[in-house]
């Protein structure tokens, strides 16, 4: 090993890299060269003799880990690097968790369920409680239980906090904690966890044995860490704990791009570092090797509107580039049409691929109208985030099969391949086994094994059909754990009848069906093989510990690739194009209507026009309609006020000859302003063996400042301190996130979120 690749590396990179020793924090703008930053203080490590098993580096994607284990090889060697414990922070906790879970009592071969597997049950108890899904909507409780996870909330803190049960009786949820208590239940019953729980119980685990901390304490001599301001509480409590033996930690990231507070991220997880860790040493990544100096000055513009910030100068040495581009639309149909024109345009001028182009907006709703324009110019493109090619139904099915033989107690995986193929064992019979299930306190899998001793509640054909299954998971599992998993998952195809099933069919979605499937026995095989060639497991247990982790930039397969990209702005983070749209600019747009209530809030969705505009290689379009359908009515739009936070001389308006386009009169040319505060999630008050471990920072207050959500109806008469006087037109969903669309004298129709809105009603 040579330590020639420090030659590649700028002086601010070098330092970042050398300075092994105590807590480091690197402050990476966009397009700064983080990555490999990170890989080569690894590979520095290395060449320092530091033993590839004591350095632990998280991601937040598997394709990131896998790209610098890819470097670190090439510079290391294979050999070595196939022992760095290397990857997303779920895959690293699952991997320990299958080591020490037996402590939580698990067994080490539990399932991992995805968020359609949790809908799913959270689904199942709602029914079996007899509650409306309109109330307890299964999306909604899903995404209660994983703030609260997330906020190291465990169903029985949930259940013995006043005032969340306060809350979610308020919130026409009063069953909200024995759903929560029912759902960790039947995951610990199926011998499963979730996303959250892989957070949640490492957390829990090193909480509660000392010694199992201790010795990931020691073996864990050198931590890193990227995208540090996404982490969440149970991320930094996990990372903090792991560091406190050795503190040899370097933690990489930008507080300009923290912009997942919606999942629980924390930016003051990065702008408190220096409080954790007072003997850090900071450094700054400031050169933008990625887009030209226009982009990049007028997002330094931009991003320093914000107050909640690690000052920084990012600059870059490339060409000054063209300027940005703001393009004007009378309807949000024109806009569209002006997208797809200028792509069209720019490939056959520039000689570009279809892929240099993409169009980041808000909303996923804005989709409709690109795809419409751009298919009417035949142009290709993809949307991104769409549905995963490990969520198509066909896979999914064969996936339970492939959970059932490695772990029988899946429930989801049960209900999944129990009539599938066909084998007349219908809905009832299914509710019925898992009704015993719930009252013998054991698995459904338990109960259709000893179908015989339940006769009472079965006919002898249904026994006998239950019986065949359970003859079939049986024998498609045995020699599980010698068999590689490309063998293992063709037997299972074929020995289900699901082949077959799928190669009968004639019409195109079935044959397509079909193919996906041959499809995921290629990815199987190369699995297999990579796995052997590395000396990994190559089981059908480590395929699905692999599959369960991975993430949307995971799945994106090799003919999606020369296509204009259509996605949101929270989803291009990571990436990067020769040509960006930041389309729908507009104020009841972008920022979300949802963030104007809070400063706090406002500064994310300013750091989200940041991150998307420093996507941009080589130019940015800024592009907004003067109308937009809405309901069905087409209705007046602003341009975005953060529009107005740009430099004027990095801005070109080619329509109207180079001059801005005039506003309304009267329109406020100022940023946006607010000094209200919100706390989307109060945890409750006691977290206090979990209290004592947190930053001062972290706060674990019950207290919340959301505003009383519940008081107001449609034809009420309320004031506004920004709009005046208006009247409610309609309220839409659940508090705390219900809105209220308001028509006021002098403002016109707004939608507000009434938690943060501060609307008092006219006397």
């Amino acid at each position: 090993m040579t330590s020639n690749f420090l030659n590649e590396l700028n002086e601010a990179q070098q330092q970042a890299v050398i300075n092994t020793e105590g807590p480091s924090l690197v402050i990476a703008g966009a397009g700064s060269g983080k990555t490999r930053v990170l890989t080569y203080r690894i590979a520095y490590l290395l060449h320092q003799g530091i033993r590839a098993g004591k350095i632990l580096a998280l991601t937040f994607t598997n394709k990131a880990a896998g790209e610098m284990k890819e470097r670190i090889a090439g510079i290391a060697g294979p050999e070595i690097a196939r022992f760095l414990w290397m990857g997303t922070f779920h895959s690293i906790f699952a991997k320990i968790l299958r080591m020490e879970g037996d402590r939580l009592g698990y067994k080490p071969n539990f399932t991992i369920y995805d968020s359609s597997d949790s809908k799913s049950l959270i689904r199942t108890i709602i029914k079996e409680l007899n509650l409306d899904d309109n109330i307890y909507k299964p999306g909604a409780i899903a995404s209660r239980i994983s703030a609260a996870k997330n906020n190291l909330v465990t169903s029985g803190m949930y259940a013995a906090d006043n005032i969340m049960n306060e809350y979610d009786k308020a919130s026409r949820t009063p069953l909200m904690a024995d759903i929560y208590k029912i759902y960790a239940t039947r995951c610990f019953r199926a011998n499963a966890m979730d996303f959250d729980d892989l957070l949640l119980n490492t957390n829990v685990l090193f909480r509660d044995f000392p010694d199992v901390l201790a010795q990931y304490q020691e073996r864990f001599r050198y931590i890193l860490v990227d995208e540090y301001q996404d982490t969440n509480l149970a991320q930094y409590l996990i990372v903090k704990k792991l560091a406190a033996a050795h503190r040899n930690i370097c933690v990489v990231g930008d507080d300009a791009q923290s912009i997942y507070s919606f999942r629980g991220a924390r930016i003051e997880n990065i702008l408190e570092f220096r409080n954790d860790y007072p003997e850090y040493r900071l450094f700054k990544l400031e050169q933008n090797y990625r887009s030209t100096q226009t982009i990049v000055n007028a997002a330094n513009g931009i991003i320093s509107n914000n107050e909640g910030q690690i000052q920084k100068t990012v600059f870059s040495k490339n060409e000054p580039g063209e300027k940005i581009m703001v393009m004007q639309a009378m309807t949000d149909m024109e806009e569209g049409f002006n997208i797809a024109s200028d792509i069209f345009d720019k490939r056959l001028t520039h000689q570009m691929n279809w892929e240099d182009f993409a169009v980041l907006y808000r909303t996923n709703a804005q989709s409709r109208i690109f795809e419409e324009t751009l298919r009417r110019k035949n142009i290709p493109y993809k949307i991104y985030g769409g549905l995963s090619f490990y969520e198509r139904k066909e896979i999914k099915d064969i996936l339970a099969y492939f959970r059932m033989v490695i772990n029988p107690g899946d429930e989801e995986a049960f209900k999944r391949s129990i009539n599938y193929p066909k084998r007349g064992i219908g809905d009832t019979t299914v509710q019925r086994i898992l009704d015993l299930a719930f009252e013998n306190n054991v698995s459904a899998w338990n109960i259709i094994k000893e179908a015989d001793k339940y006769s009472a509640h079965f006919n002898g054909g249904t026994i006998k059909k239950l019986l065949a299954f359970v003859d079939l998971i049986s024998s498609i599992s045995s020699g599980k754990e010698e068999t590689d998993a490309y063998t293992k998952a063709r037997e299972i195809a074929f020995g289900s009848g699901i082949m077959k099933e799928l190669r009968d069919g004639k019409l195109p979605e079935e044959i397509s069906r079909y193919e996906n499937m041959e499809e995921l026995l290629n990815g199987l095989k190369a699995f297999t093989e990579a796995a052997q060639t590395n000396g990994e497991p190559s089981t059908l247990e480590a395929y699905l510990a692999n599959v369960a982790l991975l993430t949307d930039q995971d799945n994106e397969k090799a003919e999606d690739r020369d296509k204009v990209t259509l996605m949101t702005m929270h989803s291009a983070k990571g990436l990067e194009f020769k040509y960006v749209y930041l389309v729908g600019m507009e104020d009841t747009l972008f920022p979300s209507p949802m963030s104007t209530g809070s400063s706090k809030e406002l500064e994310e969705e300013r750091r989200l026009f940041y991150v998307a505009l420093t996507r941009a290689k080589k130019q940015a379009v800024f592009s907004y309609a003067l109308n937009r359908y809405k309901w069905g009515n087409l209705e007046r739009s602003n341009p975005s006020r953060f529009l107005r936070e740009v430099d004027q001389k990095y801005l070109h308006y080619p329509q109207t000859g180079g001059k801005p386009f005039r506003t309304k009169s009267g329109e406020d040319e100022k940023p946006f302003r607010v000094k209200e505060e919100a706390v989307p999630f109060a945890p409750p008050p006691r977290l206090r063996k979990f209290r004592n471990e947190a930053a001062p920072h972290a706060s674990l207050s019950g207290k919340s400042s959301v505003t009383e959500v519940t008081d107001f109806s449609e034809g009420d008469t309320v004031i506004h301190e920004r709009f005046g006087q208006g009247v409610i037109i309609s309220i839409e969903g659940e508090a705390p996130n219900n809105t209220a669309s308001v028509d006021f004298e002098n403002g016109g129709k707004k939608k507000l979120l009434l938690r943060f809105a501060k609307l008092r009603k006219a006397r």
